[in-house]
């Protein structure tokens, strides 16, 4: 049977719904999960036709499994992950084992910060930076603070840290290096301006910008994006100016096929790559698109690396806006109300809950840490933006303060 085999996945968002899509397509759905608590919870993926536990996730281990499933007779048709930081290993082996033809170079560039800015080296929307192994490495002509400061493999915001003094750098650095054993730590010029996340897909050498969203940022102890409003229709001169960007990536990393999502902000005119991924955007993002234009980003994406054509024709456009929920303090989830008085906002298209009673709740430090979603639709985007702002109100977390 044509088999597709997932590695890795979260409960909701864009990765779980890809392998949903899967199986609408008529594949058999595999999944390979570090995850044990999945497996324990196997009844609530009912989606997943097969699941497997691996202890670590590498070529190696994956390779085992694939061939395995190879002897069962499955005919794997694509190998593929929607979550970081396996996006590079899944395509490395779809080519191996299906013929594919994905570019895994450009893959892994877009998977490691460092490596993406390198490959952009001299172009005019990509920032100033400097990549040290240590705080000694630091001298006094880097520049002028605030400054950001990136571990290269790091996803989420976990790692994405401000600092605005010698002593804050120094810190950050220490912090990033101890954690991840040693790395070189990645330092870019702090960027201020209108945030925005560009959904891209190439094609055959043709290239889609199938998406713009406006991004809100929540600034408290890291960078969370707490709102997403997509553009139904973008301005003439704006759509231009960003198409010569994705023209410009697609270049520098030589994509002839592939979906990559980036991330920019527009700073006295001109765009900058704050930073770019070889996937759609994970949570509510292919709902998103899939309210605002009827195309289901992940089944297209799925079509994509199984060797059929994407089709990318949008059969609506509405203004779509998904407002994040987080909470101000530390405790356990005694319950959740007010999820039937929020769907009854006329405009509300869905409301998503992530934790389950006995959950342990914080303020955000991750994008992690985001509770759940309001998602809106209007006929413009600040009309969207007030429903969905305003439904989220009716939601309330009762927790066991600690």
């Amino acid at each position: 049977m044509q088999t597709i085999v997932f590695i890795e996945t979260t409960k909701s968002g864009s990765s779980r719904e890809a392998i949903k899509a899967a199986e609408r397509l008529g594949y058999l759905t595999v999944l390979l999960t570090r995850r044990k608590k999945f497996l324990a919870q196997r009844i609530e993926f009912p989606d997943v036709h097969q699941m497997y536990y691996v202890n670590r996730i590498d070529s190696k281990s994956v390779k085992e499994k694939l061939i395995i499933l190879k002897r069962q007779g499955k005919q794997i048709v694509a190998v593929l992950s929607f979550v970081d930081p396996f996006v590079q290993i899944a395509a490395q082996l779809s080519n191996e084992f299906c013929n594919s033809s994905i570019n895994v170079d450009a893959i892994s560039k877009m998977e490691d910060k460092i490596q993406t800015r390198q490959t952009l080296e001299g172009q005019s929307f990509s920032p100033s930076y400097t990549v040290i192994d240590s705080f000694n490495q630091l001298t006094n002509d880097i520049g002028d603070f605030p400054f950001i400061v990136k571990a290269p493999v790091s996803t989420g915001s976990k790692d994405v840290l401000y600092v605005a003094d010698h002593q804050q750098l120094k810190a950050a650095i220490q912090t990033i290096t101890e954690k991840y054993d040693h790395q070189p730590v990645l330092i870019e010029e702090y960027l201020e301006g209108p945030q925005y996340l560009l959904e891209v897909v190439v094609q055959k050498g043709e290239v889609h910008l199938i998406a713009v969203i406006e991004q809100e940022i929540s600034k408290q102890d890291r960078f969370i994006v707490t709102g997403y409003g997509l553009l139904a229709k973008v301005e003439k001169e704006m759509k231009s100016s960003l198409q010569q960007v994705v023209y410009g990536i697609v270049k520098a990393f030589n994509l002839k096929s592939g979906t990559f999502h980036l991330e920019l902000k527009q700073v006295n005119g001109q765009w900058k790559v704050i930073e770019i991924n070889p996937r759609i955007s994970g949570g509510v993002m292919n709902r998103l698109i899939e309210v605002a234009f009827g195309i289901n980003l992940v089944e297209e994406t799925i079509q994509l690396y199984s060797g059929q054509k994407a089709s990318l024709h949008k059969q609506q456009s509405k203004f779509v806006y998904a407002h994040y929920m987080t909470v101000n303090t530390k405790g356990r989830l005694k319950k959740v109300t007010g999820k039937q008085r929020a769907l009854r906002h006329e405009g509300v298209e869905e409301v998503y809950i992530k934790p389950r009673k006995g959950a342990f709740m914080t303020p955000p430090l991750s994008m992690g840490h985001r509770y759940g979603y309001v998602l809106a639709s209007a006929d413009t985007l600040s009309k969207a933006k007030t429903i969905a702002q305003n439904a989220a109100k009716e939601i309330q977390f009762h927790l066991h303060r600690l």
